[in-house]
C-alpha cells in the first residue's frame, strides 16, 4: 500500500530472523530518520502493488542482503505517530538465504531473546517484543470460589500450559485471600508461570506478586506501588484515557475490553476489534483483548495489534 495521510496508515513490513544461537537480529535507525538512534526489527514500507511477503523479501534484500524463503504473521501493530499513522506487519521469518549485513550502513546486534527489553525502540515494536516473550494468554479467575476447587482447576489450567494468571477473588477475609493467593503463586512458581493479584497491594508486595489494577485504581495513581523486583504490574482498561493513564505510570501491559458482550458486564456493548485496533494505535503498551474471548482468538488478536487474550470463561480447560 501507498504511504497516505493521517487518515490512512502506512503499511510497513517488518522481520524476526533468529540466528543458529536463537538470538534475534535488530537493525538501528541510522541519522536523519525519524527516531534516529533506536533500535527496531528490520524491514520497511510495503510498496503499491506488493503484498506485504514481497515486500519483506524486497526490503530485507535491500537493507540485508538476504532472501526470504519462509516466513510466518507474528503479529500487526497499528501505532500513530505525530503527523502519520502505521501498522507494523510482523513476520517471523523460519528460513533465508544469505548471511545478513548492514548494506545502509546501519549497525546490527544480535540479541537474546531476554535483552530484547533493553534496547529503546519505537513505540510499534515494543508490543513485538511482548509477542516474541510473554505468554499470549491471561487467565482470570472467577470472582467467587472456594478454594480447594479453584485450586484443582488451576493445576489442570497450568498442566495445560498457561503461564500467566490474575487472581480476582471477592468476599475470602483476608487471612483466606493471603491462604490462597500463597497456594497459587507455589503452584505457579512449580511450572514458571506468573501470578498477579487484583486489586491487592498490599497482598502483592507482601507475598512478593504480579499487581492487576482494576481501572478505577489506576485512575486514582500517582505512580506505581513499589513491588518485589521483576513483579509486573497490569491494568484493566476500556478507554482512551485508562490507556493513556497505564502508560504514563508505566504499567508493563494493560487488559482492553469488552471486545465482545460478556455475562461479567452485562449491559454493556463490546467495542470490537476495530475499535479495539484504534484505541491500541495510541500507547506502545502490550494490549490483552478480554471480553468473550477464546483461545481460537488469539490469531485474530494479533491482526488487531493485541498481545493476546484474557478471560474469566473462556480460557478454563474444560
Amino acid at each position: 500500500m501507498a504511504s497516505a495521510g493521517p487518515d490512512r496508515p502506512v503499511h510497513v513490513v517488518a522481520a524476526v530472523l533468529r540466528d543458529a544461537r536463537g538470538r534475534i537480529l535488530l537493525a538501528r535507525r541510522t541519522a536523519g530518520r525519524d527516531l534516529a538512534g533506536a533500535w527496531e526489527f528490520p524491514g520497511g514500507k510495503v510498496e503499491a502493488g506488493e503484498t506485504p511477503m514481497q515486500a519483506l523479501d524486497r526490503e530485507l534484500h535491500e537493507e540485508l542482503g538476504i532472501r526470504v524463503l519462509a516466513a510466518q504473521p507474528l503479529i500487526s501493530v497499528p501505532q500513530a505517530y505525530p503527523g502519520k499513522r502505521i501498522v507494523l506487519d510482523v513476520h517471523v521469518v523460519s528460513a533465508f538465504e544469505g548471511t545478513p549485513r548492514g548494506r545502509e550502513r546501519q549497525a546490527l546486534a544480535w540479541s537474546p531473546l531476554e535483552k530484547l527489553d533493553s534496547y529503546p525502540m519505537p513505540p510499534a515494536d515494543r508490543p513485538v517484543v511482548a509477542a516474541l516473550t510473554a505468554p499470549g494468554r491471561y487467565l482470570v479467575s472467577p470472582e467467587n470460589v472456594e478454594p480447594s476447587a479453584f485450586l484443582a482447576r488451576l493445576d489442570r489450567a497450568l498442566a495445560a500450559g498457561m503461564r500467566r494468571v490474575q487472581l480476582r477473588v471477592r468476599g475470602l477475609a483476608p487471612a483466606d485471600m493471603a491462604g490462597l493467593a500463597r497456594d497459587a503463586a507455589a503452584r505457579c512458581d512449580a511450572v514458571g508461570a506468573e501470578l498477579l493479584v487484583n486489586g491487592e497491594a498490599g497482598l502483592a508486595a507482601d507475598l512478593g506478586l504480579g499487581l492487576h489494577l482494576p481501572a478505577r485504581d489506576l485512575m486514582a495513581l500517582a505512580a506505581l506501588p513499589a513491588l518485589a523486583p521483576g513483579r509486573r504490574v497490569a491494568a484493566s482498561c476500556h478507554d482512551a484515557d485508562e490507556l493513556a493513564q497505564a502508560q504514563r505510570l508505566g504499567v508493563h501491559f494493560a487488559v482492553l475490553g469488552p471486545v465482545r458482550a460478556t455475562q461479567s458486564h452485562p449491559g454493556a456493548d463490546g467495542i470490537g476489534w476495530d475499535r479495539f485496533a484504534l484505541l491500541r494505535e495510541g500507547v506502545s503498551l502490550p494490549i490483552y483483548a478480554i471480553g468473550g474471548m477464546k483461545p481460537a482468538d488469539l490469531a485474530t488478536a494479533r491482526r488487531h495489534g493485541g498481545q493476546g487474550v484474557a478471560g474469566i470463561r473462556g480460557l478454563w480447560p474444560s
